[in-house]
Parts: structure tokens; sequence; C-alpha cells
């Protein structure tokens, strides 16, 4: 991105964030090395595992945290902080280390998704930015996933948009394509990521034109036979004819988007197979979540059309994450293990490192995290952290493609039971190994 046109993240933060700094900057303590994790200390919704997603915007964000001009003048119009902390920001570049888990890879409880390792003050204002989109992006990643195991095989469309924020609706769109849907409605989406966009028309087209024939020989012309038409706004039966009668037996689909999706799919795969259009797809929409999509696992449906459920995670908008301080320099130098012992809200202190044990046909057994020291491996096991940045500078740049893959394949390793849609305990097991 062109540091020069593109807007600061560093607004992107609460306030207490700064407020400490400031208190920390008069103390002394900012510059202690600190080790901050983002982690969630359950996977929200009762499912049975989590997909990372949003680790490549977090990047993103992070390249662009900088306190500019009118940042530094607003805080100070506001008097959020003192000039002191004011002249600390405008100089503020991140150069410590993150390590975290890729986009596409599975989190369970208490997986160290990011490591931020630098000095308290430069690691703890990024607390906000960091949890924002990877609470968001993962929560949506998530719902997606359990949407395209429900639909087994066939495809799956983002077509979320107009159900959140348009900045959402974007990253849900990216999210949703990680998990493995086929497209996006979204055209920023598109341009921004390089996903495939798609869409023909809504029931204003059809009930703009006299009759729904001029609609669909208007829609023919413009798109071509290979087209999707929207046949529910009247009467089905009538307008599957009459797309038949305009297309020909090339008719490339129909949508149906109200009614008893299963019964109706039943009967105009029926219709169109009497009137020879035996290849026209049959797209359903309609308010669907992965159970809708499982139910209609039967019905002769050739894919979906997802939106309300998937930016809105299916009932689970967001991951849960924390971002907290487990470790930090004593006055020796030496780090310290910390961690939080409130009630409910425990942490485990110390610098984790993460692997995913596995059997010898490769099957994932636990999730198995280590404190201050990589846990023990074999020839089996996998692991999970990957450098995103070294002192400052990202290191980790992939295509969403490469997480496409990833999550392919971690999904592939788990057990069976994991891909089942009802409430329950998370796959697999957490296992902590503490260094002597």
């Amino acid at each position: 991105m062109d540091p020069v046109t593109s807007p600061s993240t560093a607004l992107l933060t609460d306030r207490y964030e700064l407020t400490m700094l400031q208190a920390t900057l008069r103390d002394g303590s900012a510059h202690r090395r600190s080790v901050f994790e983002l982690f969630g200390r359950r996977l929200s919704g009762g499912r049975r595992y989590g997909v990372v997603a949003g680790v490549g915007r977090a990047l993103d964000a992070l390249e662009e945290f900088r306190f500019g001009a009118d940042e530094l003048a607003w805080l100070a119009d506001a008097g959020v902080v003192d000039a002191d902390t004011l002249a600390w920001l405008a100089d503020y570049q991140f150069s410590g280390d993150v390590w975290g888990y890729p986009d596409g890879e599975l989190y369970f409880p208490q997986s160290p998704v990011l490591v931020v390792e630098g000095t308290f003050a430069e690691c703890v204002v990024l607390e906000t930015v960091f949890l924002s989109i990877l609470n968001h992006d993962s929560a949506i990643a998530t719902a997606a996933s359990r949407m395209i195991t429900a639909a087994d095989g066939r495809p799956c469309i983002e077509m979320g948009s107009r159900r959140t924020h348009e900045s959402a609706a974007v990253a849900a769109a990216r999210s949703a394509y990680i998990a493995g849907f086929a497209a996006t409605s979204n055209l920023e989406a598109g341009r921004t990521y390089g996903i495939p966009t798609t869409g023909t028309s809504a029931h204003s087209f059809t009930l703009l034109h006299d009759t729904e024939r001029e609609a669909f020989e208007s829609q023919v012309r413009a798109l071509g036979p290979g087209t999707t038409l929207l046949v529910d706004t009247y009467d089905i039966p009538e307008a599957i004819r009459t797309a038949v009668d305009i297309a020909g037996d090339g008719l490339g689909g129909v949508r149906l988007d109200s009614g008893d999706l299963v019964s109706l799919a039943r009967a105009v795969r029926e219709q169109l197979d009497g009137l020879g259009a035996t290849g026209t797809r049959i797209t359903v929409t309609s308010d669907l979540d992965e159970h809708a999509i499982a139910a209609l696992a039967a019905a002769p449906v050739d894919g979906y059309g997802v939106g309300t459920a998937l930016v809105t995670g299916s009932g689970v908008p967001t991951s849960g994450f924390v971002y907290k301080l487990v470790a930090r320099a004593g006055d020796d130098g030496q780090m310290l293990p910390v961690a939080k012992k409130s009630k409910d809200k425990t942490s485990v202190g110390g610098r984790k490192y993460a692997l995913r044990r596995r059997s010898a046909n490769g099957t994932a057994t636990a999730e198995v995290i280590g404190i201050g020291e990589a846990p023990a491996s074999d020839a089996d096991d996998r692991s999970l952290l990957v450098e995103l940045v070294r002192d400052g500078k990202r290191v980790h740049t992939e295509s969403l493609e490469e997480a496409r893959t990833r999550l392919r394949a971690a999904l592939a390793e788990l057990p069976a039971t994991a891909m089942q849609l009802s409430r329950s305990d998370p796959a697999l097991d957490t296992i902590y190994e503490e260094t002597p």
C-alpha cells in the first residue's frame, strides 16, 4: 500500500491503550520487553473448531499503524494524552516480532493465534485493531466453513453485503472465500482481493417490466442464455416455461428465493428436465444458514447463495479472542511469565508455542501448547506458528488460494465427528507442556 494515500489505522483503537501508554512512559515501564498473545479461552457458540482468518488484513493494518499530523492534532485537541506521549506517538513504528497461525489454519481453546513481542508500549497500542479484525474475520470464516461442510461439494456464493457494514462486507467476503466459498456478489471484494464475483438480477428487475417474459428476454439479450433467471416473482411453473422458451434448453440456471425450497427444487427440477433443460442449474437463496443448507442435502439443488447468516457469523458474530500480556522483562532483564487470575477469565503465563499432534495415519489428536519453548514433536506432528513480522518488517505474504488450500488440509486432519453441526465440545483437546 502507498503510505501517502492509505489511511492510518492508528485510531482504530480504544482510548485506554493510549492512557496506559502515557502512564507507563511516565513511570519508565513502557520500554520493558513484553509478550502479548491473542487467543480464545473457548470456542464461541459450542462449535467444534475455529477457522483463523484476518491475519493478512491485520498485517496490512499494522503497516498502516502510524500517527500522522491529523491523528496527532485530534488527540491533542481532544485532550486524550499529554505532550510527551504525543511526541512518542509521532515517532511510532512497530519494531518487534509477530508470530501466528496463518489464514486458513484451525484454532482451538487457548491456541496462541498471534504472539506479539516487543516493548510494552509498542505492543499494547495494537490490541484493539488486531482483536477487531481477527474476532470478526475468524467468526465469519468459521461459520462459512460449516456451511461448506453442509453443502457437501455444492458451491456456495457469498451475498451478504446488504446485511452488514460496508467495510465488514468486504472483509466477510474475504473470510468466506478462505473458507471455500466459490464467489461473492461484492465488487469491492473482487477488486481488492481478486475473489470471483457473480450476480444477475433481483425481483425489481422483473417488476420493472410490463411482463415477466419481457424481463427474461431483456436479461437473456444482455447476458446470454447461460444466465440465471429469478423465477419466483409470480408463478414459478409459468416462469420456468417462459424461461426455457426464451433461452432454450441451454438456460444456465434458475434461482429460487422464497417458499418451501425442498419441494420447490424438486418440482422445478422435474419441470426443467421435462422441458429438455437437463443442464440448467438450480440455485437457492432465502436466509440460508448451515442448518438450512444441510436440510437441502437431498433436494436437487446445485448451489446456494448465503447472505445474512454468513456475515453475522450464523449467530456467532465474534470469535471471543482476547489479547493478553503473558510475559514481561523483570528488573534483571529476564522474561517473567504473568497471568490474569480473575474468575472465568484466567490466562496462562509464558510465551507459547504450538503444534498439532497427529497419529501415524495423519489424524489430529490434540492441540499441544508449549510454554517457554516448543513442545516435543515427532515426525507425525505439525508446527502451527509461522513468522509474520521480524524486527518490525512484514515477512509473511500469501494468496487467498494458499489459505484455502491450508484450510482444506487442516480440516482433512480432523476426526470425522468434527464436522457435526450440533453444539459440542472442541474436536481436539488442548494440552500444555511446560518447560521444567
